[in-house]
């Protein structure tokens, strides 16, 4: 019989890579009582969510902010771009980059699935030489847009989405570029503007410390244009009333007004600390967690020093360790939640999510319950990760 009344002593630690743990002052805000969504404060409230989320995509553009899912944003990102049957060039780094594909699949387009062969795809970032080879074969311009994952989270690599744009402007192509920023946003740098990405995709479960349930597009004017000639179907997901209704601060529809609370505080807290100390601050945890799994002598999923993860980092576990098993072991003895493999290394690798809300005693208390489990799982460790990790931090 399920039962849901599991209240062991503590707090229990939520170390996946999303959802990551709210903040205690987060869930106060999303307490506060609802309010008319047609009245004059919740205006207020709009008219400063949508001027403070373009803060941290770094952009000047219209910032669309949807009551659901990132999937649901993936699926706005295409429906207002693109027309059935419009060629797309997608690019596989991950388990999630593989499910926007099928869900371009889905919608009648025909998606180009372009990487490094087999696993090695799925521990690189993306390779934007082999982006820009592809656009120059296409003289007749029938790719309509290029779809990147930023932070792929389902293997702890970051892509240079700069030397996508880059790619794709050497090669004189006019694709739209697409960009899966949903666990990289307030986590990892991103700059919509700069990078010249025409729809940013993201959540709210991740860097910005919420439950899931917003998501957002950030959308340049080249992306605007488009979705005027686009002809897959939408109606929830079309901009154009969104839009037109966020210039005074309201939603064509019921918004979900208690997350929306909590968007503000974690608005007003990313903004206090500084975007520059918020990724100085993860790049340093996600430093010292990589030094604890080399400790251990374990490998790295990610296999470019220069696409670590600041978000998450993917372990590798030996032959004959199952990952799950070890999860579960963890889980069970610690009360410790860890991100499992998906896709191609299911039950081969565990990820450390360090992103949000995290610091020093944070982490180190994470890598603690790893190395206790990796112990009890009988798994032979060349050192200490704990020690290691502690080293890192103490010196930085």
């Amino acid at each position: 019989m399920l039962t849901l009344d599991f209240h062991p002593a503590g707090r229990h630690f939520l170390q996946i890579p999303g959802p990551s743990p709210v903040p205690d002052r987060i869930l106060r805000a999303m307490s506060y009582p609802t309010i008319d969504h047609r009245g004059p404060e919740f205006a207020a409230l709009g008219l400063k969510l949508l001027a403070d989320i373009k803060k941290i995509f770094k952009t000047e553009q219209p910032v669309v902010i949807y009551p659901a899912s990132g999937t649901g944003a993936w699926e706005a990102a295409l429906a207002n771009t693109l027309s059935p049957g419009d060629a797309v060039l997608m690019y596989e780094t991950g388990h999630f980059a593989t499910l926007w594909k099928k869900m371009a699949e889905a919608l009648g387009l025909k998606p180009e699935f372009l990487g490094l062969p087999g696993l090695e795809g799925w521990r690189r970032g993306v390779q934007a030489e082999l982006i820009e080879e592809r656009l120059r074969r296409d003289a007749g311009h029938l790719i309509k847009a290029v779809c990147v994952v930023h932070n792929e989270t389902s293997t702890g690599v970051t892509s240079n989405i700069a030397a996508v744009r880059q790619a794709i402007d050497a090669a004189g192509h006019p694709a739209l570029l697409l960009v899966d920023t949903i666990s990289g946003l307030a986590a990892a740098d991103y700059r919509h503007d700069e990078w010249g990405v025409d729809v940013s995709v993201s959540g709210s479960q991740k860097g910005l410390m919420l439950p899931p349930g917003i998501s957002f597009n950030a959308v340049s004017q080249k992306a605007v244009a488009a979705s005027k000639s686009a002809r897959l179907p939408r109606a929830f997901w079309d901009w154009t009333e969104i839009m037109a209704m966020n210039a005074s601060g309201y939603w064509p529809y019921t918004p979900s007004t208690n997350l929306l609370y909590g968007l503000s505080e974690a608005l007003d807290m990313i903004l206090a600390e500084g975007l520059d100390n918020l990724f100085a601050r993860h790049q340093r945890l996600a430093a010292a967690c990589r030094s604890a799994v080399r400790a251990w002598g374990l490998e790295i999923q990610c296999a470019d020093e220069t696409a670590y993860s600041p978000v998450l980092t993917g372990v590798m576990t030996p032959a004959g360790c199952d990952a799950d098993a070890l999860r579960k072991l963890i889980y069970d003895k610690f009360d410790m939640s860890l991100g499992t493999g998906l896709g191609k290394v299911k039950g081969a690798m565990f990820r450390i999510g360090h992103l949000g809300e995290a610091n020093d005693l944070t982490l180190m208390a994470t890598l603690s319950g790893c190395e206790m489990g990796l112990q009890l799982a009988g798994v032979p460790l060349a050192g200490s990760g704990v020690v290691a990790a502690m080293a890192h931090l103490s010196s930085t």
